[in-house]
């Protein structure tokens, strides 16, 4: 019997752990990748907003930011609509910060898809698109 969801669960468990593995060495985390991409693709968010588009808990959100604003990865700046609300960026700095990651991301990548040709990691890729697709419309 094959269990695709398993392998599937432990080929990403892998991968992760080798990505974290790297983010460790510079003293970084999955989120404050993930909240540097985010801030990449999408522009400038407030807190809140960010915490909700990556599903990480408003208090943790808060430690992120402050440690990548520490680091000038981050830049914290008054919305010019709403007085209020604090706009959170990326600088330039962290643009650098994440172009790094991203090398090192596909390192990983490449050290675990090099069993694999170039058009079997297409297809795959391909695949996995598909797979996670469907996933997306599944309820839980």
């Amino acid at each position: 019997m094959r269990i695709n969801a398993y392998l599937l669960s432990l080929s990403g468990k892998a991968g992760r752990e080798r990505v974290a593995g790297r983010l460790a060495e510079r003293g970084l985390r999955m989120w404050h990748m993930a909240t540097l991409a985010a801030l990449a693709d999408f522009g400038p968010h407030s807190q809140r907003d960010l915490s909700i588009r990556l599903g990480i808990d408003p208090s943790d959100m808060t430690k992120v930011i402050d440690q990548l604003s520490t680091a000038a990865h981050v830049g914290r700046t008054r919305d010019g609509t709403d007085r209020r609300r604090v706009l959170v960026s990326i600088t330039d700095r962290g643009r650098d910060l994440l172009a790094e990651l991203l090398r090192d991301a596909a390192a990983v990548d490449d050290m675990l898809l090099s069993g694999l040709t170039p058009g079997e990691r297409d297809e795959l890729h391909a695949l996995l698109l598909k797979v996670f697709a469907a996933a997306r419309d599944v309820s839980p």
